[in-house]
């Protein structure tokens, strides 16, 4: 069995990871749904679009309302703007990881520039990533595939076998996966632990664990 190296890099999502924003995401799709002439559950919008890039959940928009793609994410994204000055806040415990890490750290997320820029900024958290923020704008294939990943180890010069994903959602921690990288499953959040659960991946429910989880890997 081959032992992996040392982690040189950790890669953060962003909704649900850094920014507590998945509530405010799941509430306003469930509204932006009942508008638009597809009715969802919350945990079906968990299932269905939590993790996935904006044109991920453009194309399943479309196939169930042909049309209406564009009209759902306007509304979407004028929802969200609102919710989240008015009330997002970072994901509990996140400013004590980020302060107890001492690898290099980049944020990766199926979010847009703009939209990471909103969040980030909201919550005090854009000046510590700046310059180190990918988004799944970059690349043709969002989470589940690997690209973004990839995509964001390159950038930063480090091989994928020494790279630790940090992630919340289902989709994140099969891209992490499917990118030959080891991943953090956080179950804080909205996604339950079991969905996270499987090969290379620590499942955990407290930030403030991080830096301890990762001292961990070194040998």
């Amino acid at each position: 069995m081959v032992t992996p190296p040392s982690p040189e890099l950790v890669i953060f999502d962003c909704d649900g990871v850094l920014v507590d924003s998945e509530p405010l995401a799941v509430r306003i799709q469930v509204e932006v749904g009942a508008e638009l002439g597809w009715p969802l559950t919350a945990q079906e919008v968990i299932e269905k679009f939590v993790g996935r890039s904006d044109k991920s959940v453009g194309e399943l928009v479309e196939a169930r309302l042909p049309g209406r793609s564009a009209a759902w994410q306007q509304r979407f994204k004028d929802l969200h703007r609102a919710a989240v000055d008015a009330e997002l806040v970072a994901v509990d415990g996140i400013h004590e990881a980020l302060a107890g890490i001492t690898l290099p750290t980049c944020v990766a997320s199926s979010g847009s520039h703009e939209k990471m820029r909103h969040t980030l900024g909201r919550t005090g958290l854009h000046d510590r990533f700046e310059g180190r923020i990918f988004s799944a704008t970059e690349v043709a294939h969002g989470k589940p595939a690997p690209d973004l990943f990839l995509h964001a180890a390159d950038r930063m010069g480090v091989s994928p076998a020494a790279c630790v994903v940090v992630e919340d959602s289902t989709y994140g921690v099969q891209a992490a996966r499917s990118a030959g990288m080891r991943a953090f499953g956080y179950a804080g959040g909205l996604t339950p632990a079991h969905w996270l659960e499987g090969p290379d991946t620590v499942v955990f429910d407290d930030m403030r664990k991080l830096p301890s989880l990762l001292a961990g890997l070194r040998p």
